[in-house]
């Protein structure tokens, strides 16, 4: 099954070529020229999403493992990407989809609706577009995001936020959650090792926090020499505290040598706990470890008493202690988040899904 569809954001050069408009690489496109995404090419007179309907694969995870855990702690989640990407990130730890070339590498097809029906199958709460980034197949996850409301199973994207306005706009308005990759906080960065643009991701986090209603959390891989330096971490913090608020989760993850990055050493458990530290001082209320074994670093605490709220083992809840409505026994604080009934934890399973082709 394919099905190309016609993106709304594009115009033409006066040159002939057609500029899309979904993110800030601007792609002028001749006939039959993909995007920087790959999976983005001029056809005759539009752009076209060739990736419409076909993905690298489904899984069921835990919520926590995209990561989110202010957003129904303990829920499973089905997981989805295609291929391709908009960023050129030397260090991808996904860089087998995002970096593909090869149209074989979408194996697996799925309309809409069968995606949905596998949320309720497999008693999902909610589905996730992750693996490579969805803004780049915006169209297929907006309408997979339609037919999942519409049975109520709720819809995440993992992205690094690199969006333009109008866009972003009609994307997220699809979304409940978020996690967006903040890479680091140099535009040098960004420019080196992701061949993008850091005030793009900046506008796109300050949007989420101010103009939407989608649950947000921000993660940043550390890597070492590379954006890990306390002075860095510290400005990324207090930007994140005067620009989206104290209540704002904040993953710092471990990197591990992946595609281009192979010369940089895996990030040291010590650098992961100076750099919570650092947060936690700035004011940043959840602050949270990943890619390391560690309990501290991965407990919701609440930032009122300080009692333990939330409890993970790895991707397990061993103790939740919120209430329904999301607050803090002891002192009654309410905690920042999407949170409903408790019903156990999903735990650190992953299940491979095969949908059937319709």
């Amino acid at each position: 099954m394919e099905r190309k569809v016609a993106p709304r954001w594009q115009h033409r050069l006066t040159d002939g070529r057609i500029q899309c408009d979904l993110c800030p690489r601007a792609c002028r496109l001749h006939e039959g020229q993909r995007g920087a995404c790959f999976i983005r090419m001029r056809q005759g007179d539009v752009v076209i999403l060739t990736a419409y309907g076909r993905s690298s694969g489904f899984c069921i995870d835990p919520v926590e493992k995209k990561p989110l855990n202010h957003f129904y702690p303990g829920s499973s989640i089905l997981s989805f990407g295609t291929e391709g990407c908009n960023l050129a990130c030397k260090f991808c730890q996904n860089w087998d989809i995002s970096k593909s070339r090869e149209t074989e590498t979408l194996i697996d097809g799925a309309t809409p609706s069968a995606i949905a029906d596998a949320c309720k199958i497999y008693g999902a709460d909610s589905v996730a577009f992750t693996y490579n980034d969805p803004v780049i197949f915006a169209e297929y996850a907006m309408d997979v995001a339609d037919t999942c409301h519409a049975v109520g199973v709720n819809t995440v994207a993992v992205t690094a936020g690199y969006i333009c306005a109008d866009a972003r706009r009609e994307f997220f308005a699809k979304m409940d959650a978020a996690n967006v990759d903040l890479k680091c906080f140099t535009d040098d960065f960004y420019v080196r090792l992701c061949g993008a643009h850091l005030q793009p991701v900046l506008d796109t986090l300050v949007y989420l926090k101010h103009e939407t209603g989608v649950w947000l959390e921000i993660t940043t891989l550390l890597i070492p020499g590379e954006n890990d330096s306390p002075d860095e971490i510290e400005a990324m913090c207090r930007w994140i505290l005067r620009e989206l608020g104290p209540d704002t989760p904040l993953h710092f993850t471990a990197f591990h040598p992946a595609w281009k990055l192979l010369d940089h050493p895996p990030t040291p458990a010590r650098t992961l706990v100076a750099a919570r530290e650092i947060a936690q001082q700035v004011g940043l209320h959840y602050v949270y470890l990943g890619n390391i074994h560690t309990t501290d670093g991965a407990t919701t605490w609440c930032p009122q008493c300080h009692a333990v709220l939330i409890r993970r083992e790895g991707y397990d809840i061993a103790e939740y202690r919120l209430t329904e409505a999301g607050t803090c026994p002891d002192c009654g604080a309410t905690i920042a988040g999407r949170f409903g009934q408790f019903k156990g934890s999903f735990g650190n399973r992953r299940i491979p899904v095969y949908l059937e082709k319709r």
